[in-house]
């Protein structure tokens, strides 16, 4: 019997917060929220939480472990939704959540069988660069696959892989490459876009990409890409990049480039553009 008079009618909202396994903060934003309604305050100004309050705290929390969303478990004690309702719309909501930890895991799969941020990316783009040597894909060459990927979505960079397969096998490509990217990185703000430098420099990187073109019909890698095409149909096709178009994606992506290297690349893009 002297235990049980030792037992409060009333608690302050510390207790009621470490009795229901919760804190402080989120009791008051029960209140804020109406999902526990506020009760009242004590002589000292503080809350005083009675037993009804601590069954209705209690329940907030065991559907909140649930994973039952907090609007769900105000309309499940307004009586405006049914359980059946709830546990329909929380069925959905964690088969979404399970989904996307299984791709978190094959994500982590693919990056730990990578070895390096190549396996961030599309697994049509790391399957096709998992084999390169060490050091082959520089981190300029990941930047543009990524940029590719968010763009174009995981077929666009698979594509461009076979670029890089071709660099990796042939050095005096890979150096023309870069010859080419300084002679472009110079073509900054101080350069007029008339400038006889951008047109000759952009019949250069023509003829390098008529080269490059060469080598990747050389070395047989249509037959990869025909094969990329059809899991792209099969697997992959609008899982990336579905929020926005294409032309969305580039209008927000920004590119320091001057008007000298913009209209160098414009040229180059016509001059291929008359031999094909």
């Amino acid at each position: 019997m002297d235990f049980l008079l030792a037992i409060p009618r009333q608690v302050k909202i510390g207790d009621a917060a470490a009795f229901a396994g919760t804190t402080p903060r989120a009791v008051r934003h029960y209140h804020a929220i109406g999902l526990l309604p506020e009760p009242e305050r004590g002589g000292d100004g503080k809350r005083r939480y009675g037993y009804e309050d601590m069954i209705r705290l209690l329940w907030i929390r065991k559907m909140a472990d649930a994973g039952i969303g907090l609007d769900d478990i105000r309309t499940a004690f307004d009586g405006t939704q049914s359980i059946e309702e709830t546990l329909e719309r929380l069925e959905e909501t964690l088969a979404a959540q399970e989904a996307a930890l299984q791709r978190q895991r094959a994500a982590v799969h693919q990056l730990r069988e990578a070895g390096s941020p190549l396996g961030l990316l599309s697994p049509l783009v790391t399957n096709r660069l998992r084999d390169l040597p060490a050091g082959a894909l520089r981190q300029s060459d990941l930047d543009n696959l990524l940029v590719s990927e968010r763009i174009f979505g995981p077929l666009g960079p698979a594509l461009q892989a076979s670029v890089y397969i071709v660099l990796a096998g042939h050095p005096g490509l890979r150096a023309e490459a870069d010859r080419l990217d300084e002679a472009e990185a110079a073509l900054d703000d101080s350069v007029d876009p008339h400038d006889p430098r951008v047109e000759e420099i952009a019949v250069q990187r023509c003829a390098f990409q008529k080269a490059l073109g060469q080598a990747i019909e050389a070395a047989g890698l249509e037959e990869a890409e025909e094969e990329v095409f059809d899991l792209y149909d099969a697997d992959l096709k609008g899982e990336e990049n579905s929020s926005m178009s294409v032309f969305e994606a580039i209008g927000k992506m920004p590119y320091d480039f001057s008007p000298a290297r913009l209209r160098c690349m414009e040229l180059a893009i016509e001059l291929y553009a008359q031999d094909h």
